[in-house]
């Protein structure tokens, strides 16, 4: 009961801070215009535009205003004047403030921006300002009143501005801070760059007084023959015909939402071309009210497991993976364009992949949009990374939005066969908890796909055991190992030594394995940093990994190096974690050859299976 009380009073209190509202599904899809372009913007250590000399948020003041939220500079006694946009320096929205100014490489804190824009609202129309991320707790102000604020550095968010928006000029203040704290998800320790700002799109959507808010178009859990989904309307007007169209399909059905403005459907199919990194097919869907429409490209295909086996479409697959961050080694930072998305994707291909882990968090829709048409299988994930406060229940309910908020934005994209709950987490029973009730919150959303989790394992003498407790509420024994960098020494004669025990009876997938090299360091194998060890490392994983039973797929760590300030090493790291196959200027280490080399074979065996847990399982 007291837990009860803890929750509920949470819940009040989210609803009282003003926090954002739930996003409109496909932002592409709509009429709208972009925010991007260069914002102002004033560096706040101390954030003195946010609270007052007591320490008291201007929010609660009896102006309601402080130095930025009206980016006209204060005239009234106790405000600031100290600070003036208009002749601040600007950053690049999206992007992320660390890599643009080199006083900023290792700021944490507070930043904020503004932006004017010019706007003319139609009667009849409202209004939505899009976040699709900022990083990591974002205030919004539109025209000096403040809209609402929202946490977690990877997801959308959004803001109804119908009354607030201006005909002519209009002025946007955000506070971004991306300061790490114990109780946030993630915590204070990860391994890789605290990317601050806004860095990915800002959007003014324009919609109908009535429209289609959310919907979901998928085949039924393990069915090939009957689509499965629901739409949503949002507005006075609720209960209204729908129509769900999808020519090349010879598909189209009209259904009715209740007065809450929800309507579930199931189709029958007759004919469809299933989704497969082969063949990417995707179909134009129509979604149509009498006052709304909105077009999606969606894919339909089954994921499951039987046994040991991954079975995409019916038939058993190996995931041949690799481990991918949201970053661009080139620019650097976060990716700004679809450009930087499609080259990492496109690496990924010339590696022979037909799967990419996007660690460790949630990346852009459009990266998921473009593993759709390329044909990528996807592992999506949210952060719950390493040591979460296991038994704060503010902690797991953050937890948990951000992996609604995945679910939610992504369920439409066919590329997403799994959703992970979190990555190298301690074994307790605080944690146990914690994660699965994870694992159910993500069921309960989606009941379509693969539920997994990066995994540790552990070691007696020569036996590498796999037997995490939350291994037993997932679809797979997925776990990362390091065999030949952070343990044993690597050679051949090393690790043929050690055998495996995995404790459950599902398909093995190796979610991250790997070591360091430095792009154009050559020297003999034993030499660590060199290319040439991390090429002898990567061949003797696979003797080693030829030992599991079940082994269905890897995801080996990782695609590019990247930055992270953990990795101080002057010589070989500067701050780069060097486990990438390409390096920060797109050099292809050798060990990416070889890792090719591996799943051309790989996708021969499947191709012409000899062993029968390898043939159809229809």
């Amino acid at each position: 009961m007291q837990k009860q009380l803890f929750l509920l009073s949470f819940f009040l209190f989210f609803l009282s801070q003003g926090f954002s509202q739930d996003f409109i599904q496909n932002i592409g899809g709509r009429k709208s215009i972009s925010l991007n372009g260069s914002w102002n913007y004033i560096i706040d250590p101390y954030q003195n535009g946010y609270f007052d000399y007591r320490r008291k948020p201007f929010d609660e003041s009896e102006t309601g205003k402080g130095g930025y939220y009206d980016d006209k500079q204060p005239t009234n006694k106790g405000e600031l004047i100290e600070y003036d946009f208009d002749h601040s320096a600007t950053l690049s929205v999206p992007g992320d403030w660390n890599s643009q100014a080199p006083e900023l490489k290792f700021y944490e804190g507070t930043i904020w921006y503004r932006r004017h824009f010019n706007a003319h609202p139609e009667s009849g129309k409202r209004y939505l300002l899009y976040f699709a991320a900022a990083n990591y707790e974002t205030h919004v102000y539109l025209n000096g009143k403040k809209l609402g604020m929202h946490k977690g550095g990877f997801t959308p968010f959004q803001f109804e501005v119908t009354d607030q928006l201006k005909s002519g000029e209009n002025s946007i203040v955000v506070k971004v801070d991306n300061t790490r704290k114990q109780d946030e998800v993630p915590t204070i320790n990860t391994d890789w760059w605290n990317y601050g700002g806004i860095t990915r799109d800002v959007y003014l959507a324009e919609v109908p007084e009535t429209y289609v808010n959310n919907y979901k178009v998928q085949l039924a859990k393990g069915n090939p023959n009957e689509i499965d989904g629901f739409v949503q309307i949002n507005g006075a007007n609720k209960s209204q015909d729908v129509t769900i169209d999808i020519p090349q399909a010879n598909i189209k059905t009209s259904v009715k939402t209740n007065a809450e403005g929800y309507v579930s459907f199931k189709i029958p199919v007759k004919k469809l071309e299933y989704w497969s990194p082969e063949d990417p097919k995707l179909y134009q869907v129509n979604i149509k009210t009498a006052s709304d429409e909105v077009t999606d490209k969606i894919g339909f295909r089954t994921i499951a497991t039987s046994g040991k086996d991954i079975l995409l479409n019916g038939k058993s697959v190996f995931l041949r993976g690799i481990a991918i961050h949201d970053e661009n080694p080139f620019i650097p930072g976060r990716p700004r364009s679809e450009a930087d998305l499609r080259m990492l994707l496109t690496w990924a291909k010339e590696l022979n992949c037909n799967y990419v882990r996007l660690a460790h968090y949630p990346h852009n829709e459009k990266m998921l949009r473009l593993a759709d048409e390329m044909g990528l299988m996807v592992w999506a994930e949210v952060p719950v990374y390493w040591t979460i406060s296991w038994e704060n229940p503010e902690t797991y309910q953050n937890a948990q939005k951000q992996l609604s908020d995945l679910i939610d934005l992504n369920k439409n994209r066919a590329a997403v066969i799994i959703w992970s709950v979190g990555n190298e987490t301690p074994i307790s029973e605080p944690r146990n908890r914690f994660m699965g009730n994870l694992v159910d919150k993500a069921r309960s959303l989606d009941n379509t796909r693969l539920i997994a989790a990066a995994l540790e394992l552990h070691r007696e003498g020569k036996h590498i055991i796999v037997d995490d407790v939350l291994g037993n509420k997932l679809d797979l024994a997925s776990f990362n190992e390091y065999a030949g960098w952070y343990w044993s020494s690597g050679n051949d004669d090393d690790l043929s030594e050690y055998d495996w025990n995995v404790k459950f009876n599902k398909p093995v997938v190796v979610s991250e394995l790997g070591g360091s090299a430095l792009a154009g360091f050559h020297a003999d194998k034993d030499t660590r940093w060199s290319e040439e060890y991390q090429q002898k490392l990567y061949k003797n994983q696979f003797n080693l990994l030829s030992k599991l039973d079940g082994l269905r797929g890897m995801t080996p760590w990782i695609l590019v190096d990247f930055r992270s300030p953990r990795r101080p090493h002057p010589v070989y790291q500067d701050f780069w974690n060097r486990k990438g196959l390409i390096s920060n200027t797109g050099q292809k280490k050798l060990a990416f050859y070889t890792l090719k080399d591996f799943y051309d074979q790989m996708e021969k065996k499947y191709e012409n299976p000899v062993d029968k847990n390898l043939k159809d399982k229809k």
